[in-house]
């Protein structure tokens, strides 16, 4: 009998430790400095139904599961540089970010016709410009994790029309 409420305890434990974490996305990047230095970071989500527990990149909430997170983007004044808040204490000139599924780049680049910044922003290899200073990139989740990820402050006509 004992033998068996033993196994069926640990039978349990590794049963309730599987289902703890419903996701988990580390978020690997790397941001790149205007001297050309780039630097590593991490900035995920994770969530924790039974514990009811949201992490934020290092910090972890006891909260309800959130319908989408807001990462804002801010070019500088003089649009050389830009500020992103969750992935260095100061300005940047662009960054490399995979979280799950979804990749998301941000590298300066001349064009023919000038556009905002001279900044091209990608999510899944597709390409968007600045629209207006302050752009963000909003991401949706659901109990089994990211839903989507949309880049607001955007548009695809290289920004240069009215």
């Amino acid at each position: 009998m004992i033998k068996l409420i033993s196994s069926l305890a640990v039978a349990l434990s590794l049963c309730s430790t599987a289902a703890w974490a419903d996701f988990d996305y580390p978020g690997d990047g790397q941001v790149r400095y205007p001297t050309g230095v780039e630097k590593p970071f991490k900035f995920g989500f994770a969530w924790q139904a039974n514990e009811q527990k949201f992490t934020i990149g290092k910090k972890t909430y006891d909260m309800q599961l959130p319908e989408s997170y807001s990462i804002a983007i801010t070019l500088a004044k003089d649009e050389q540089q830009i500020w992103v808040q969750e992935f260095n204490n100061g300005f940047i000139e662009g960054f490399n970010w995979q979280i799950g599924e979804h990749t998301l780049q941000l590298k300066k680049q001349e064009f023919k016709d000038p556009v905002k910044g001279d900044y091209i922003i990608s999510l899944d290899n597709k390409d968007y410009f600045f629209a207006r200073n302050n752009i963000s990139i909003m991401v949706k989740f659901t109990d089994d994790g990211i839903e989507n990820i949309a880049i607001d402050g955007v548009t695809k006509n290289m920004g240069t029309k009215q």
